[in-house]
């Protein structure tokens, strides 16, 4: 394995890790994530589909989406997300 393919190897796990992070902390609202750290769920999708549409390969944003989630967004939405008007 060259260092490279370790260094993209490491990478990828890291992301993942962020991944179920996010996953098993659903307390943690996007709105929260944008404020602190200007990026969400979503964009995690949203970043993934545009990388791999650089290398030619689509992929489904809403597919992407619900594997960020864990499961469909509407879903996680009705369970999860806190209303704006509290």
């Amino acid at each position: 394995m060259t260092n490279n393919s370790k260094k993209e190897s490491i990478e990828a796990a890291t992301f993942r890790r962020l991944v179920k992070h996010l996953q098993n902390n659903t307390n943690l609202q996007n709105i929260d994530l944008m404020n602190l750290a200007g990026f969400c769920r979503n964009c995690l999708s949203k970043w993934m589909v545009e990388e791999a549409k650089k290398k030619n390969i689509l992929l489904d944003y809403e597919k992407v989406r619900s594997e960020i989630y864990g499961m469909d967004y509407s879903e996680w939405k009705k369970k999860y997300q806190t209303p704006l008007n509290k």
